[in-house]
């Protein structure tokens, strides 16, 4: 069924320590966080070397290329042989717009927070 050239979707992304165990690459993979060449992945799917994988993790999606398939996990070394990590970095913290962030149980906010807020973000009240 499979050949030295070809890994279980799963277990490659456990080799690569992209995930902390298989059962948690098996389970992202059931979620749909899995996609290979833009195709929702099965757990069981084969990957081949060129092959694109979009892991979403934490709300963003990580690219990588399979440049070796590993079915056992291996050292930081070997990882990256196997992989090329073709994500792009993180937007800035100062290209982010700046959201005002309220006291926890500070209730409701007042007819004067409300404005001071929208004043923030940019949008007069009218």
């Amino acid at each position: 069924m499979t050949d030295a050239t070809t890994t279980r979707v799963d277990a490659w992304l456990w080799a690569v320590r992209v995930y902390k165990t298989r059962s948690a690459a098996t389970t992202a993979c059931r979620a749909g966080h899995v996609r290979v060449n833009g195709d929702r992945a099965k757990a069981a799917q084969p990957v081949r070397p060129g092959d694109e994988l979009r892991v979403r993790i934490q709300g963003f999606d990580r690219i990588l290329v399979v440049k070796k398939t590993i079915a056992k996990r291996v050292g930081a070394a070997l990882v990256a042989e196997a992989l090329d990590d073709r994500t792009p970095p993180p937007p800035s913290r100062e290209s982010m717009p700046f959201v005002p962030v309220r006291d926890r149980g500070a209730g409701r906010p007042t007819k004067r927070d409300r404005r001071d807020i929208e004043k923030l973000r940019g949008r007069e009240l009218g």
